[in-house]
């Protein structure tokens, strides 16, 4: 099932190119996010009320309403750095990662706002994100997996060179949506194709078989560090091959096969430009990393 939130935070069910609101089968809490994580708490006995509703109830063109974050404010957001092989075939890099603000969260449609401070460029970086949806601490990782709710596409939006990890912490700078797909709907995350555009030019297609340490891994190593809650996020990583700069006046449109698409603006108030297309650079670092990590001695 595809889960979202819209126009003044009602929940509703993504039947194709329409809405269902659900708003009556469940209980409405004092804003968006309390109210998603008391879908995902009460899911056993909600879904089958949710799926009685959507059989039986004509929705709403998708068109018309205005989709929210399905996550607008999570607990926490977990982030991997240099989580993929990049196409090779070498050995992961030591599992590392970071935590973000929540307030980094944007709706779909909405505009990033690019910082006032000096940067040398800003990427995207599209990714999975894993949707928590049980309390957990000092997990292992073959039971990891069942603490995950589902799915949603996101973007980690980096401005590179200024003050290392903040740099993707922005308000602003992690879109995601349209939706939260159920993990049964999923089955694999790691079989998923990740595309990315720019004013419609492709940038970013790649699949989440290359992944590095997968998803279950992952939340072992943060569950060692601190308990994952409801609605908390993981971004799992991405392939850095395909980057490119994000620049005032641009449209990105991101997509993940099984999930969808979402759209997301940039303005930027010093009007900074680079070059339009791919930007190989920071794809062959990560790659130089793999090479040396695999090297011996």
């Amino acid at each position: 099932m595809k889960l979202v939130l819209f126009n003044d935070y009602r929940p509703g069910v993504l039947r194709g190119d329409d809405v269902v609101d659900v708003s009556d089968e469940v209980q409405i809490r004092r804003n968006g996010q309390e109210t998603m994580v008391n879908i995902i708490e009460n899911w056993d006995s909600l879904r089958p009320k949710l799926e009685s509703k959507v059989a039986q109830t004509r929705g709403v063109p998708l068109s018309s309403v205005q989709l929210r974050a399905p996550v607008p404010k999570p607990g926490k957001i977990m982030c991997m750095a240099a989580n993929y092989r990049e196409n090779t075939d070498k050995p992961a890099l030591p599992i590392d990662g970071f935590l973000v603000s929540p307030e980094a969260v944007m709706d779909p449609g909405g505009t990033t706002v690019l910082p006032p401070y000096d940067f040398t460029i800003c990427h995207h970086e599209a990714e999975l994100v894993a949707v928590i949806g049980r309390k957990g601490k000092n997990l292992n990782r073959s039971e990891t997996m069942n603490y995950v709710f589902g799915y949603t596409a996101g973007v980690d939006v980096s401005a590179r060179g200024l003050w290392a990890r903040l740099s993707k912490a922005f308000d602003g700078f992690k879109p995601i949506g349209p939706c939260i797909v159920t993990a049964d709907e999923i089955g694999d995350p790691h079989k998923l194709q990740v595309q990315l555009s720019v004013d419609g030019q492709l940038r970013q297609d790649y699949n989440t078989a290359d992944i590095g340490h997968p998803a279950a891994e992952c939340l072992e190593w943060w569950t060692s560090i601190t308990t994952i809650l409801p609605g908390d996020l993981l971004f799992v990583g991405t392939n850095h091959q395909q980057l490119g700069p994000l620049q005032d006046g641009e449209t990105a449109e991101m997509g993940i096969e099984k999930i969808g698409k979402f759209q997301f603006h940039i303005v930027d108030p010093k009007k900074r430009s680079w070059p339009k297309g791919i930007d190989a650079s920071v794809g062959q670092t990560v790659r130089n990393r793999l090479t040396e990590a695999a090297s011996p001695g």
